[in-house]
């Protein structure tokens, strides 16, 4: 198998936009949206065509963040399923979850539709089979519980008609989607502005204040003044603990293949195994070959096995299920935040100011429940009636979820005891190029990074969200904290909240042999 030519940026690509300009002074709108995300896009969108004055933040260029890492599957078929979804929010709020879900995807098709956006939107069936060993008796749970949750056309079928593989039995689940992700964020960015909003890219947030005088801040001291303020940056930044606690982070990994052409189909596949795998087909952007996607082997951020072995599993996977032994062209990961009762959390900020409002949890759906935020966040702002509202409630917490929330807070706490341990080596000596690791220096950890020119590169190894100790992921060259999510740089700068701040540099060298201190 030959190795990976592109990654999701170069897979997603699409003609270049004009550069957004940065926040440069003061502003006073209705609504300040941090995030430009699908999420922050879709409810500055809502808001504008409701006649509010938006002004969006972004802390990087359009594009940059999870929204350009999805394989983007459209689906109202969720991860969970409707078995598990029926019996943490009962049977109405299994419904409220597939019509919510169902009405995103029409939502992109006509937005997509009015706003003359290009993004190869286009609707094809979606099949759920089982994974090794597993019964048939899970899907024919699956499809009852989907047909209460109103999903009635949802049918089992001995086998789909794919070309791909043999599925076996399977749940059809028709009029799902796929589009061009960064397309379509370009036509939304596009309509935004047509709409009289104003974007603004590299204007990090680093203060969000509610209540009567509420307003953002940025890196650079300008301030947005506004009435309301919506946090969309997949994990929020203007909240330590009270939602943090239920959304761990998990890292999802995508390799793509090429297909002959005699294989090649249009549909979505999942199955029902845990972590689970997720395909569809694309287009090599430079070749035109035909890709099928592959995703899964999904884990805690900074607690799985060796990284590189997620990518080696999916290929395994592949070979043995699919009986494909073709290049892989492309891989990547991206971060999927699991809320812990199966549904994002859109709405109201706990324990902050009434005009505060996130939106997080994507747990594997963000591109639907992205577009929710956009029509929820809208009827919460507006002060109008929602039926999805205490469904997706960010205060919620099920007595049927706290078994989940329990596991998933004792996965957070244990790495804590890293502070204890030993560094990974004793010296920088002992890193090869390329490669990073911890080392204790009496009662401090350092993160070590040695470049591909044999340079090194320190500071602190302890995360500006809650304090945990960074691991080396050397699959993706980041520094990643096991705790809560924290993604970071090799140099040290945030790539994924929560930490809204760089690992700190430190005021001493390490003893080595070329030593470059992290500005």
């Amino acid at each position: 198998m030959g190795s990976a030519c592109f990654d999701a940026h170069s897979l997603w690509q699409r003609s270049e936009k004009p550069l957004y300009q940065s926040l440069r002074g003061n502003l006073r709108c209705h609504t300040c949206v941090i995030g430009a995300g699908i999420a922050g896009l879709s409810v500055a969108y809502q808001l504008l065509k409701a006649g509010q004055q938006v002004v969006v933040l972004d802390r990087e260029r359009l594009g940059l963040g999870e929204t350009g890492l999805t394989s983007a599957h459209l689906s109202n078929a969720l991860d969970e399923g409707y078995v598990k979804i029926r019996s943490l929010h009962g049977q109405e709020g299994a419904r409220l979850a597939s019509e919510s879900h169902t009405r995103a995807i029409d939502e992109i098709e006509d937005i997509a539709d009015r706003e003359g956006i290009d993004c190869d939107f286009q609707r094809v069936d979606g099949y759920l089979f089982l994974g090794a060993n597993q019964p048939l008796e899970d899907l024919q749970r699956e499809r009852a519980a989907a047909h209460e949750a109103g999903l009635t056309d949802v049918r089992l079928v001995q086998s789909a008609p794919a070309r791909l593989f043999e599925t076996g039995p399977a749940l059809h689940y028709p009029d799902q989607a796929t589009f061009h992700p960064l397309l379509y964020l370009d036509g939304l960015a596009e309509a935004v502005l047509r709409l009289g909003g104003r974007i603004f890219t590299h204007s990090e947030a680093v203060e969000v204040y509610g209540g009567h005088y509420a307003y953002v801040k940025t890196r650079l001291g300008h301030k947005v003044e506004a009435e309301n303020i919506v946090v969309a940056t997949n994990v929020p930044i203007n909240n330590l603990v009270a939602v943090q606690t239920k959304i761990p982070a998990y890292r999802s990994y995508l390799i793509g293949m090429t297909v002959p052409p005699e294989r090649v189909g249009n549909e979505l596949f999942w199955d029902t195994e845990s972590p689970y795998h997720y395909i569809r087909f694309v287009k090599d952007p430079t070749t035109g070959e035909d890709i099928v996607l592959i995703g899964g082997e999904d884990h805690r951020v900074g607690q799985g096995i060796h990284p590189e072995q997620h990518f080696k599993n999916l290929e395994l996977w592949a070979s043995r299920r699919l009986e494909l032994d073709t290049r892989v062209v492309t891989r990547w990961s991206g971060q999927i935040i699991e809320p812990i009762d199966g549904l994002a959390y859109i709405g109201r900020n706990p324990s902050d100011e009434q005009n505060v409002f996130i939106v997080t949890g994507d747990s594997g759906h963000g591109l639907t429940h992205g577009t929710i935020a956009g029509l929820l966040l809208r009827d919460l702002i507006l002060r109008r009636d929602n039926p999805w509202a205490k469904l997706y409630d960010p205060a919620r917490l099920y007595f049927r979820s706290l078994t989940t929330y329990m596991s998933e807070a004792a996965q957070s706490t244990a790495p804590y005891s890293d502070w204890l341990s030993e560094g990974d080596v004793k010296s920088a000596d002992q890193i090869a190029q390329g490669e990073g690791a911890v080392i204790r220096e009496g009662l401090r950890k350092v993160a070590v990074y040695k470049d591909d020119r044999g340079q090194v590169h320190v500071c602190s190894a302890v995360c500006t969200h809650l304090g945990g100790i960074v691991r080396w992921n050397s699959a993706e060259r980041t520094w990643d904290c096991p705790c809560h999510g924290s993604r970071f740089d090799c140099f040290g700068d945030v790539l994924n909240g929560p930490a809204n701040k760089p690992l700190a540099p430190l005021e001493e060298e390490i003893p080595t042999e070329t030593v470059s201190l992290q500005p």
